[in-house]
């Protein structure tokens, strides 16, 4: 065995099992953040692209990580979303595009989420590149939404947070592909 391969090898072994960061994109995922006072693992993350541009990578975080979105939506613990602008975007477009998603996913409840729609539409004036946008649900509060670590409003409700996580995650996903990488359970 070489000393190449044996370093590689130790360095393995040494390693925690899910404790690496996860990289997508030039985006260098961390294993745990802190949010609403718990630890969240990082579940999964990967790439949302459209029309062949990078749009942005995104990390799900949570308290119990799984590879079932239903029961990921199913629960009440806290989730966050933390989306890394890759290119710059309107706010009409962010929001329009989030919006979309959500009543994608929101069913019969499309209706009653309405007027939190638009008012998540509202909070999003741009998306930069290189911002960092993350959606994070606390049980009791809501979904805190935040810009570059700045909050810039909270939405009440879990049907809201299950809608709105059900736009990466649900039946109606905006990519398969990145619903596979943010299912895959790290």
């Amino acid at each position: 065995m070489s000393r190449r391969a044996v370093a590689i090898a130790a360095v393995l072994f040494l390693a925690p099992l899910g404790a690496a960061a996860v990289e997508v994109a030039g985006v260098s995922f961390p294993p745990t953040v802190q949010a609403g006072g718990k630890t969240l693992t990082l579940n999964g993350a990967g790439l949302r692209t459209r029309f062949f541009f990078k749009v942005y990578a995104m990390g799900l975080y949570l308290e119990k990580p799984s590879t079932d979105a239903r029961t990921i939506l199913a629960g009440d613990g806290v989730r966050r979303a933390e989306l890394h602008m890759l290119r710059s975007v309107s706010g009409a477009e962010m929001g329009d595009a989030i919006a979309t998603a959500v009543n994608a996913n929101a069913g019969s409840a499309a209706g009653q989420l309405k007027a939190r729609i638009d008012r998540l539409k509202s909070m999003f004036t741009s998306a930069n590149q290189g911002e960092v946008i993350t959606l994070t649900y606390i049980p009791g509060t809501g979904t805190v939404v935040a810009t570059n670590g700045r909050d810039v409003g909270t939405i009440e409700g879990k049907d809201f947070a299950d809608a709105l996580f059900g736009a990466w995650i649900g039946t109606a996903p905006v990519d398969d592909s990145l619903k596979q990488a943010l299912l895959a359970g790290r």
